[in-house]
């Protein structure tokens, strides 16, 4: 299955057309920093659990961006998305950016690119 991976910036425009942001790293790692008004669905293998659980927090809403720290969980998480009827792109270079193999950075993140960010403090 083809999923269209976005830029943050991207990501920021489908959010401002409505689209709903769902972050799916772990509870930690979001508290710790998260695209602003993103919803929290950390990710399992387990697909039926892992929809439910979108499901439940986004309601009928069937326009997703899909996110992670670096965008590779994200892009499974979409995959399972989209096979259950949602329609999902994945934001490439999660909320940290993405890294080379001598760790420099190759594409900027969420928070790196300056976009809004919000802590669990902040809510």
């Amino acid at each position: 299955m083809h999923i269209t991976r976005i830029s943050p910036q991207e990501a920021a425009e489908k959010i401002a057309q409505g689209w709903v942001y769902v972050d799916v790293r772990e509870d930690d790692e979001f508290a710790d920093g998260h695209p602003a008004g993103a919803l929290n669905v950390p990710y399992t293998r387990h697909a039926e659990r892992f929809v439910a659980a979108v499901r439940a927090v986004a309601g009928d809403r069937s326009k997703l961006v899909v996110g992670c720290a670096s965008g590779i969980v994200s892009l499974h998480a979409a995959e399972m998305l989209a096979e259950a009827g949602f329609e999902v792109v994945e934001q490439r270079a999660g909320f940290d950016g993405t890294r080379g193999i001598y760790g420099e950075l190759e594409e900027a993140g969420w928070a790196r690119a300056g976009l809004p960010v919000e802590r669990e403090e902040d809510t």
